[in-house]
């Protein structure tokens, strides 16, 4: 993400982290709002006091990177891209960028409604697995191989897990966003 989409994200009512923005757009999307794209920019972007050319640049620039994660969910083996930060990247940077992004998709899911009752016994297993990942102690975590190895396991779960949240929601989507041109 570039610098000034975090300075855009900063300037908006919520002031996400960049790995919360993307959760809180990817959770709309696996929650199925029916305008994803929409919702997470009025979450998002500059708020309605900002600057008005502030305002403009961000809408242009949220936009165009909203879509880009939109388009990952518009093919036929739609896939949730975790983008976290590589591994030369500090471990407990990693693990926080992880924690981010579950507390905007889990943020997305509550947003728009998404409930135990609407989830089957797998969904609901997934969701409280999900929430007690954000309950991670981050302060403990030491760099050593073995969490390492349980850092890669956790991003390939909650990869699987937002898939599976999201192909249990298709009869709330009404269709998917055409990106704007």
């Amino acid at each position: 993400m570039s610098p000034d989409l975090c300075t855009y994200l900063d300037a908006g009512p919520l002031h996400p982290s960049p790995s919360e923005a993307h959760g809180l757009l990817c959770g709309l999307l696996c929650g199925g709002a029916p305008e994803p794209l929409a919702i997470w920019l009025a979450q998002v972007a500059p708020a309605a006091d900002a600057e008005a050319a502030l305002r403009a640049e961000a809408q242009s620039a949220l936009h165009k990177y909203g879509t880009s994660i939109l388009s990952n969910f518009q093919t036929a083996d739609a896939l949730v891209q975790l983008p976290i930060p590589d591994d030369r990247a500090a471990l407990a940077e990693r693990a926080l960028w992880l924690y981010d992004w579950l507390r905007g998709f889990l943020y997305a899911l509550g947003l728009i409604g998404v409930s135990d009752a609407q989830l089957s016994a797998q969904g609901r297993e997934i969701l409280r697995d999900l929430v007690a990942l954000t309950q991670m102690d981050l302060d403990a975590l030491e760099d050593s191989e073995e969490n390492e190895q349980a850092l890669a396991e956790l991003i390939e779960f909650v990869r699987v897990a937002a898939m599976l949240i999201y192909h249990e929601q298709p009869a709330r989507r009404v269709a998917p966003e055409t990106p704007a041109v």
